[in-house]
Formats: C-alpha cells, sequence, structure tokens
C-alpha cells in the first residue's frame, strides 16, 4: 500500500513524524480522510479526533484542538494547538474542565468569555470521547 510522509505538530511538541497509510482529520467541513498522493489542499482542523495509520500498524487515535492542515506532494503538515493520545489524557481533568466550562456557560458572562468557555467544553468532552475510545480500542 502507498504511502505518504505525515508530520504532526503540536503548539508544545512534535507528536508525530513517520511514514502514514491514511489519516482523518476533523475539519470544518467534516472529517477528512488523506490518503497517498492526495491532491494539495489547505484546511482549518476543529477540535475533534484524529486518526492516523502508519504502515503495518493499528488506527492510533489522538485528541487534537484547531489548527491547520496542509497537504501537498505527497506530504501532509497538521498543526494544531494540541494532540493527545488516549493514554495520556487524564480523564478526571478533563470531567473538572467540562464541569467548569459548563459551569461557566451558566453565567453572564461577556460574548469572549462564553466562547471561551464553549470552546474549552468541545476541547474537553473531545478529550473524554478520544479517552473512552482508546480504551476499548479504535
Amino acid at each position: 500500500m502507498d504511502t505518504f510522509q505525515v508530520h504532526i505538530l503540536a503548539a508544545d511538541r512534535t507528536f508525530y513524524e513517520g511514514p502514514c497509510v491514511s489519516l482523518t482529520i476533523p475539519t470544518s467541513d467534516g472529517e477528512q480522510g488523506i490518503l497517498a498522493h492526495h491532491s494539495p489542499m489547505i484546511a482549518a482542523v476543529q477540535t475533534g479526533t484524529l486518526r492516523w495509520q502508519a504502515p503495518g500498524g493499528e488506527v492510533e487515535l489522538a485528541a487534537v484542538s484547531p489548527g491547520m492542515v496542509k497537504v501537498e506532494k505527497n506530504e501532509v503538515l497538521v498543526l494544531v494547538d494540541s494532540a493527545e493520545r488516549p493514554e495520556e489524557i487524564d480523564e478526571v481533568r478533563a470531567r473538572r474542565e467540562a464541569d467548569q466550562a459548563r459551569e461557566a456557560l451558566l453565567q453572564q458572562r461577556s460574548r469572549q468569555e462564553h466562547q471561551v468557555a464553549q470552546a474549552t467544553l468541545a476541547r474537553a468532552l473531545n478529550r473524554l470521547r478520544v479517552k473512552s475510545h482508546g480504551i476499548r480500542g479504535a
């Protein structure tokens, strides 16, 4: 099976670099699947579940937060604020963040604070979803 090179970079670290057979990214237009020799594109990455498969490996999952993806010349660059594997996610912390964000949404806040609370809630719920899928397998 054909492969392509992928670089998944979070703000604080290189998350994954290497050959890839398939990659699925949550974008503003829905999930975008990428295989070898994909046509060039640039898209906004949304909070969601990123899936990738290295040659001979199983499909792996990561919780990602907003960023961008660029596909060009059989290489994919994914830049996101954060990327976490299921085993890296602290479930207790994610639940606490979700509860705090829900509480913030109930309070009368400025528009900006409301948007921050919505983004925090989306990220926490996504982390919990990825954590639960990672425990059971993809």
